[in-house]
């Protein structure tokens, strides 16, 4: 049986302000420059994009609540608009938590429909044993896409792309053309083992496909927003695909002849990798653990 994560393992991944309130208030947001117009910040929680420009902000997820006023402080640097356009490339709440204050404050909030589908009523995510609430109006998006949209503002075409059951059912990636810039949103971790939350539809072969159609698009001189961790390049892209379709594969041959959890835990399958991805919130033995529950399905 497996037993449970603990709570500050959770909160190291979502950073959840249940429990991390006071951590909160020492986050400084940081913003590194990416092209003439496009910049990445991070904080707590998922990685930003910013586009800057003549017809205003656009920006990519955002955080949590306690640190809007920190992430407006950080734009107004590069920009006197407001945020005009906000999209959330999927649902978690480390990705979201910001969208209340940001749509109080005029933005218009957008997402790929699943998104919209599991804010607005009460979720579970599973592995973690984490509930999560429904959230009031303002703060879901009022423009939802199914598969891909599109957006030409501050000189930039900006492809909005559904990655299907990938880290969650609702997953985009964002490509600024111009800038060569691409945001994956949690369909990359970089330097880090990932999550894939199969409780909100996720599944290994999903992230196996966003990365696949990103690398078939990405240059080497291309910039890549991962969702978590720091920027990356189409080679640390190739790493991260490559690692997880290595211990994906390891895993799923041992699930084929009947292996328990347990069994294929302390066969570690990571082993080769763990000291390049395994130090972050994810330790080697949960991976597993995931990869065998989504990949048992």
């Amino acid at each position: 049986m497996r037993t449970a994560l603990p709570a500050i393992a959770a909160a190291t991944l979502f950073a959840a302000a249940a429990y991390a309130q006071d951590d909160l208030s020492k986050i400084e947001i940081k913003t590194e420059k990416l092209s003439d117009h496009v910049y990445m910040m991070t904080g707590s929680g998922g990685n930003l994009g910013v586009s800057v420009g003549d017809d205003g902000v656009f920006l990519i997820d955002s955080q949590f609540a306690a640190l809007t006023p920190k992430i407006q402080a950080a734009i107004a640097k590069l920009s006197a608009k407001p945020v005009r356009f906000m999209l959330n490339t999927h649902w978690h709440f480390d990705h979201t938590g910001g969208n209340e204050n940001l749509g109080k404050a005029g933005a218009v909030i957008i997402a790929q429909e699943n998104v919209r589908k599991r804010l607005s009523s009460e979720g579970f995510i599973a592995f973690f044993g984490m509930k999560t609430k429904a959230e009031p109006p303002i703060a879901l998006p009022i423009v939802t896409f199914t598969r891909d949209a599109s957006f030409h503002l501050n000189g930039e075409d900006i492809r909005a792309m559904h990655a299907p059951h990938a880290h969650t059912d609702g997953d985009t990636v964002v490509q600024f053309s111009k800038s060569d810039v691409v945001h994956m949103g949690d369909t990359f971790f970089n330097g880090l083992y990932p999550f894939i939350d199969t409780s909100s539809g996720g599944s290994v072969a999903g992230v196996l496909a966003a990365a696949d159609r990103a690398l078939k698009t990405v240059g080497d001189k291309t910039k890549i927003i991962p969702g978590h961790g720091p920027l990356g390049t189409k080679a640390d892209l190739k790493a991260y695909r490559d690692m997880l379709a290595a211990v994906s594969g390891r895993i799923a041959a041992q699930i084929k002849q009947g292996k328990k959890m347990e069994e294929v835990v302390a066969s570690k399958p990571t082993a080769q990798y763990d000291a390049k991805w395994g130090k972050g919130f994810l330790p080697p033995g949960k991976f597993v653990e995931m990869l065998y529950d989504n990949l048992k399905k």
